[in-house]
């Protein structure tokens, strides 16, 4: 199986409780790839930075055996940055300033070798721009799709053609709730089933995931953590942990996708435990596993 993930690749300056940190590695396909290469290798990832992206980063990245071919560089263009501050509960952020640099004429080219990926993961990026990926596919087993509130406010319509080309959908609980104008997530999640992905899954930070479709539902629990360091990533953790599981499998029953629910859920807890993917470079499988087993023994009971 071959997997893609089209998204930003940013320089992040992230402030916590715990700290600060400045130009770290951080953007969608970057967090997407880094646990999805846990499942499936190599991964294949199309992005863009400038000619300032550090070496160092490249090199992790390819030694995390992330295919690069699809990655941009920018001669004499900067790397898009980002930098945002957490409320001491790290429930609320602020953007402290976005500076778009090359991304803002990232034009998603897809090499030859790529275009038969069995299966695409599109991060948050421009839904226009994950149409123009989705026309250079040739018929991907699965297609998974992100957004934020901004693409949902300012550019609906081209999201709405996006989310009819996904088989999964996959929002915030907030931005479940924009889209669909209400406020119960069950309902949230049922009216944008009709929009047209037959997945949908809604996050909802530490309280875990809802995975709904049009003839199940499935509800899981996060894994718990007596400290979060960063939740900067950590919906795209989720999103390279649950297409990861899927992709290594290639089981697209609902049973499956349960399973893929819990694998996200685990992934997104070892990202937030630190700045950028700092906690996620040398995961072992068997942490990966002991997480797992520990949100079944939690969730699990007997019917009397």
């Amino acid at each position: 199986m071959s997997l893609l993930v089209v998204g930003s690749v940013a320089l992040d300056t992230v402030e916590t409780p715990h700290g600060k940190g400045v130009d770290i590695l951080g953007g969608s396909a970057t967090y997407i790839a880094s646990c999805a290469r846990y499942f499936i290798e190599p991964v294949r990832l199309v992005g863009i930075v400038g000619s300032d992206f550090p070496q160092k980063y490249l090199d992790f990245l390819r030694e995390s055996n992330i295919d690069l071919e699809g990655l941009q560089i920018r001669d004499g263009e900067k790397t898009f940055r980002w930098g945002g501050k957490y409320d001491e509960h790290l429930s609320g952020r602020d953007t402290l300033f976005t500076e778009l640099n090359a991304f803002e004429k990232f034009d998603p080219v897809i090499p030859e070798a790529y275009r038969q990926s069995d299966y695409v993961c599109l991060g948050n990026i421009d839904p226009g721009l994950q149409l123009r990926v989705l026309d250079q596919m040739t018929k991907p087993k699965m297609v998974i799709g992100d957004t934020m509130n901004f693409w949902i406010k300012g550019r609906r319509d081209e999201l709405l053609k996006t989310i009819r080309r996904l088989h999964v959908f996959i929002l915030s609980d907030s931005e479940a709730q924009m889209l669909s104008g209400t406020k119960n997530l069950v309902k949230a999640g049922t009216q944008i089933l009709e929009m047209g992905p037959p997945v949908v899954v809604i996050k909802k930070g530490e309280h875990g995931a809802l995975l709904i479709t049009k003839d199940a539902m499935f509800t899981a629990t996060a894994y718990p953590l007596e400290s979060v360091y960063d939740p900067t990533g950590a919906g795209d953790a989720f999103a390279g942990g649950f297409l990861g599981w899927v992709a290594k499998t290639d089981d697209h029953s609902f049973e499956n996708l349960k399973r893929a629910v819990i694998y996200g859920n685990v992934m997104a807890s070892f990202c937030i435990e630190k700045f950028s993917v700092d906690a996620i470079k040398n995961i072992q499988s068997s942490d990966i596993e002991n997480r797992v087993k520990t949100i079944y023994q939690l969730s699990q009971f007997e019917v009397v």
